[in-house]
C-alpha cells in the first residue's frame, strides 16, 4: 500500500507560517499530514539548506510547497532524496544558476519593487546587513488586495522581512528537472509579475492552474483552491 506524502509548506517573504492556516485546515480535513516550519529568510542557500534538513527528517515521502520566495527554496531543497513532488504557489521557479533578480529582470517589474522599506540587522563578525519589508501603507494593494482590509492590516504588521542579499544568490540546483511539479499562478499578483510565475512554471513543465483575480496572498484568500492543487500533487505521488 502506498504511503501518503507529508506536505511541507514553505512560506515566502513578508509573511509567516500562519499565512498557510486555511490551507493547513483544508489538508488536515482530508487526512493529509502537513507541517509548516518557519522560513529563516536570510538567504537562498542557507534557507534552502534549512528546508532540505526539515524534509530529510520527515519519515516517508514529502511534497514540498513553496509560496513566492519559498518557490526558489523548494527548487533547491527539492533534491532531497525523500522529496517526491513540488508545488509552486504564486512563486519563483528558478533554473539552476539563476537568481531571483535575473528571473525578475526578464519581465517588467511589479509594484512591489518601488514599495520596499530597508532595515538593517546585525551579522556576527561583519557589518550590519540589509533586509527589506513592504511599506505598511502599500501592503494591502500589493500583497493582499483580495483579502479583507482588517486582515491585511494584521498581515502588514506581522510581515517578516527578507535579507536583501537573497535576490542576488543563484540556485544551486533545479529539482523540477527530476521531480514532478505543479504551479498556481495568481492572475492579479502585484508582488510578483504573473508573467514571471507563468514563465517559470512552463519552463519547469509544471501542471499549471491559474486563478483569475487572485492576489499574491492567494493562500490566505483562496485556501481551498490552493489546497486542491496540493491534494492533486499528493494523490499523484502517493
Amino acid at each position: 500500500m502506498s504511503r501518503t506524502p507529508t506536505v511541507l509548506l514553505v512560506h515566502g517573504a513578508f509573511a509567516d507560517a500562519g499565512s498557510w492556516s486555511g490551507v493547513i485546515a483544508e489538508l488536515q480535513n482530508h487526512g493529509i499530514p502537513v507541517i509548516a516550519p518557519p522560513n529563516p529568510l536570510r538567504g537562498l542557500a542557507s534557507d534552502a539548506a534549512y528546508v532540505a534538513a526539515v524534509a530529510a527528517q520527515i519519515d516517508g515521502p514529502v511534497v514540498l510547497v513553496g509560496h513566492s520566495y519559498g518557490g526558489a527554496l523548494i527548487t533547491v531543497a527539492g533534491t532531497a532524496e525523500n522529496v517526491v513532488g513540488l508545488v509552486y504557489v504564486a512563486a519563483y521557479v528558478l533554473e539552476e544558476g539563476e537568481s531571483l533578480g535575473e528571473l525578475q529582470g526578464r519581465f517588467p517589474l511589479s509594484p512591489l519593487v518601488s514599495n520596499l522599506k530597508e532595515w538593517t540587522y546585525p551579522v556576527e563578525g561583519a557589518k550590519s546587513a540589509v533586509e527589506v519589508s513592504i511599506k505598511a501603507e502599500a501592503y494591502p494593494e500589493i500583497f493582499a488586495a483580495d483579502v479583507p482590509a482588517a486582515v491585511t492590516k494584521v498581515l502588514a504588521a506581522a510581515q517578516r522581512p527578507l535579507a536583501a542579499a537573497a535576490f542576488e544568490e543563484s540556485a544551486a540546483a533545479a529539482a523540477w528537472k527530476t521531480k514532478p511539479s505543479w504551479a498556481l499562478v495568481a492572475g492579479s499578483d502585484q508582488a510578483i509579475n504573473p508573467e514571471v510565475e507563468r514563465f517559470g512554471a512552463k519552463r519547469a513543465g509544471a501542471t499549471i492552474v491559474e486563478l483569475e483575480g487572485a492576489s499574491h496572498a492567494v493562500a490566505v484568500s483562496r485556501p481551498k483552491e490552493v489546497a486542491d492543487l496540493i491534494r492533486e500533487a499528493v494523490q499523484a505521488t502517493s
